[in-house]
C-alpha cells in the first residue's frame, strides 16, 4: 500500500503517519527525517543540506525529490516493507506534479490518500497549549500531557516556554498558508485518486482505527 497522508499543522498527520507505518509495515518516508538523516550520514546530498540550513536557506524542491527518489528506489529497504506513506510532501501542486514524475520513473503509484479534516480552532487551540524545554527540548501539552509542576521540565526541571511558531497567531498564519497552497492538492488528488478523509478531533487511537478501517490495512 503506497500512500500520501495530508493535514494542517498540528492535525496530527506525522503522529497518524508513524502509527500506520508501523501496524502496516510500510515504510514511513517523512520529508524531514530524510533531510535530518543525509546530514547525519554526511553524505554528497547530506552536507549540501548542512551548508543550505546553515545559511538559513530552505532546501529546494530538486533536493526533497533526489531524497524521495533515492529512499524509494533502495533495494536493501524496500525489500523490508510492504509500501510507503508519504509524510511532508508535497506541499504545493507544483510539487505534487513533479512527485508524479519522480514516482513514473522509479515504476511507483500512489494508492490512497488519507486527509486529516480538523477544525482550525481545534488546531489554534491544539497547539498553542504546548510547551517546550528550554533546556532539553522536551515538549508538553498543558491539557493531554501537562508537567507535574508548572511551568518545570519533569526530566531536567528546565523553564518550558511557548515558542514563537506555537503562538495562535502564528499558527493561523501558517494555516493560511496552508489554504493556500496545500490544500489545493487534495481537489487534484480527489480527480486522481481514492481520498480517505478522517475526523482529526478524535482521540488519537479512534483517529488510527478509522485510518486502518478505511485503507484496509
Amino acid at each position: 500500500m503506497n500512500l500520501v497522508i495530508l493535514g494542517a499543522p498540528g492535525s496530527g498527520k506525522g503522529t497518524q503517519a508513524a502509527r500506520i507505518a508501523e501496524q502496516g509495515k510500510i515504510q514511513h518516508v517523512s520529508t524531514g527525517d530524510l533531510l535530518r538523516d543525509a546530514v547525519a550520514k554526511q553524505s554528497p546530498i547530506g552536507k549540501q543540506v548542512e551548508s543550505i540550513m546553515a545559511a538559513g536557506k530552505l532546501v529546494s524542491d530538486g533536493i526533497v525529490l533526489q531524497l524521495i527518489r533515492e529512499t524509494l528506489t533502495d533495494s536493501d529497504e524496500r525489500g523490508k516493507w510492504n509500501g510507503w506513506i508519504l509524510d511532508g510532501y508535497p506541499r504545493n501542486l507544483s510539487q505534487a506534479e513533479a512527485l508524479e514524475g519522480v514516482l513514473k520513473d522509479v515504476g511507483e503509484t500512489v494508492e490512497g490518500v488519507v486527509y486529516i479534516e480538523l477544525d482550525p480552532d481545534v488546531i489554534v487551540e491544539r497547539l498553542s497549549n504546548r510547551r517546550t524545554c528550554a533546556s532539553c527540548k522536551a515538549v508538553y501539552h498543558l491539557v493531554s500531557k501537562p508537567p507535574a509542576v508548572e511551568g518545570k521540565c519533569d526530566s531536567c526541571g528546565g523553564e518550558l516556554y511557548l515558542r514563537d511558531d506555537d503562538k495562535p497567531e502564528t499558527i493561523r498564519k501558517r494555516l493560511e498558508v496552508y489554504d493556500n497552497e496545500t490544500l489545493p492538492i487534495l481537489g487534484l488528488y480527489e480527480k486522481r485518486y481514492r481520498v480517505h478523509r478522517v475526523d482529526g478531533s478524535k482521540p488519537i487511537d479512534d483517529v488510527t482505527t478509522d485510518i486502518t478501517r478505511l485503507i484496509s490495512l
